[in-house]
């Protein structure tokens, strides 16, 4: 059993003013494994006084002295990165293949914005202006239980490629995870204040911060309905935000996709992270001339993943994160049935052979419109929607007819021919062929997935402001 009592403020870990507990558990099998103690308002203040104290200095620091400390952040990292996935493992139940890839792709994350920092430029002339980019402050970032320490490390890093001192609220359901990572970034002996991190509950530590006037910036990542709430307490003190939202992804395949290939990439894209993804592929577009064939090849496809116990690298979906999670899926799963979907594979329950863990049978409706709320709402889960077109117009329309617009899917043979429908789709990412990600692009959504870019120079850009001297 882990007890985690301490928060981490002004290079110090302490004994948070908060005294609320909340426990942990192995979503695999239900069993507790551990208690946090929640920090507070009055944590929350604390943290950002430092945070305040910190960006005097911090701010006018050199582009040398803060890509060595991002190094210095990426080697602690690297170093913890099993400790990391077994926290992950343990904690939050992903598959094999995302611990894996999160292990090893938290600690880049630095290098990737050193990179970046390296080939930046803060100052320039335009005219007879002199115009510098200025850090913007202190930064409150606030960061989901999907893929905690990889949230909080590509934050973390941003902020300090700028010259901003940042307070980190991580979800309390990824305590464990969060004192790893914690632990790790304390050993690089940054300035204290620099980096905060306060455990405790987004409608208290978060809402503090969202309406903290010496806050500059929320960086939030999670769900829309909670965005709405930040950026209205954001906007009373005028702070700049970037919220990356919730999606609920088009995969169209053309009607010239090779589906030997094509199908598995539409599972992987749908079901990654076990469903548990705002960028995941959920809405199947198909073309109706391919229908029979494209249903009996994803019948299969699905019908072979393996559902359980990460510990197992042949497993693809792992357990929901929560019970909460878990009766939302199945919520949606009857939903669809009454609202006439079918069911192709899948269904309500756990899969067989599992009495215990969240889980959920992977599960494909098939007679979806598009008006149907398991086609529009984010389910969060392994639940996918087969929406038949007659041409590509169509398909392009209805995905499109979306409030959300984070990330789309297009299948195709022919590259030019993806391209083309690619860009006419409304949305910050499109993957064609499930083309690997690209850390220094930027990543962000159109409409309700968010309010400005993550990643590279666009993520960057967002933590400064523009001052002109005319002379």
């Amino acid at each position: 059993m882990r007890s985690i009592d301490q928060i981490y403020i002004d290079g110090r870990f302490v004994t948070p003013h908060g005294g609320e507990r909340f426990d942990l558990f192995n979503p695999a099998t239900e069993a507790r494994i551990g208690q946090v103690r929640l920090g507070d308002e009055v944590d929350a203040r604390v943290a950002v006084a430092a945070a305040k104290r910190a960006f005097r200095a911090f701010s006018h620091t050199t582009k040398a002295e803060r890509i060595a400390l991002l190094q210095r952040f990426h080697d602690a990292v690297a170093a913890r990165a099993e400790s990391l996935a077994e926290a992950m493992t343990l904690e939050y139940g992903a598959p094999h293949y995302f611990v894996d890839f999160s292990a090893r792709r938290t600690a880049s994350v630095f290098l990737d914005m050193a990179k970046t920092l390296e080939a930046f430029d803060f100052s320039q002339t335009i005219g007879g202006a002199e115009v510098s980019l200025q850090p913007l402050g202190v930064v409150a970032a606030i960061t989901p239980w999907n893929s905690n320490f990889g949230f909080i490390c590509g934050k973390l890093a941003t902020a300090i490629a700028a010259g901003c001192t940042i307070v980190v609220k991580p979800s309390e359901m990824s305590a464990i995870q969060t004192q790893v990572l914690t632990e790790a970034l304390h050993e690089t002996g940054a300035p204290a204040g620099v980096f905060n991190i306060v455990n405790g509950r987004g409608d208290v530590v978060g809402a503090e911060l969202s309406s903290h006037p010496d806050v500059a910036k929320v960086s939030f990542t999670g769900s829309t309905a909670v965005g709405r709430a930040i950026l209205r307490a954001a906007s009373e003190t005028m702070k700049r935000v970037t919220l990356e939202l919730g999606g609920k992804g088009p995969n169209i395949i053309l009607e010239d996709a090779d589906l030997e290939s094509a199908i598995p990439t539409v599972a992987m894209m749908g079901f990654g992270n076990s469903g548990q993804a705002c960028v995941a592929g959920a809405r199947v577009l198909a073309p109706r001339s391919r229908l029979p064939e494209i249903l009996e090849r994803l019948k299969a496809t699905v019908g072979a993943i393996k559902v359980g116990e990460t510990t197992d690298p042949e497993v693809m979906i792992g357990p929901m994160v929560s019970q909460k999670q878990w009766d939302r899926v199945q919520g949606y799963i009857r939903l669809g049935l009454e609202e006439g979907a079918q069911l192709l594979i899948g269904g309500e329950g756990r899969p067989q052979g599992l009495e215990r863990g969240w889980f959920v049978r992977p599960t494909v409706f098939t007679g979806v419109s598009n008006d149907m709320r398991i086609a529009r709402e984010e389910i969060f889960g392994p639940v996918l929607c087969v929406i038949p077109y007659d041409d590509e117009s169509e398909a392009i329309a209805i995905a499109n007819d979306s409030a959300y617009g984070l990330q789309a899917y297009v299948e195709s043979a022919d590259l030019a021919h993806a391209r083309r429908i690619a860009n006419q789709l409304e949305c910050g990412r499109v993957v064609i062929n499930g083309a690997p990600h690209e850390p220094l692009a930027p990543f962000g959504g159109f409409k309700q997935s968010g309010i400005g870019r993550e990643y590279g120079r666009f993520g960057l850009e967002t933590h400064l402001e523009a001052r002109a001297i005319l002379v």
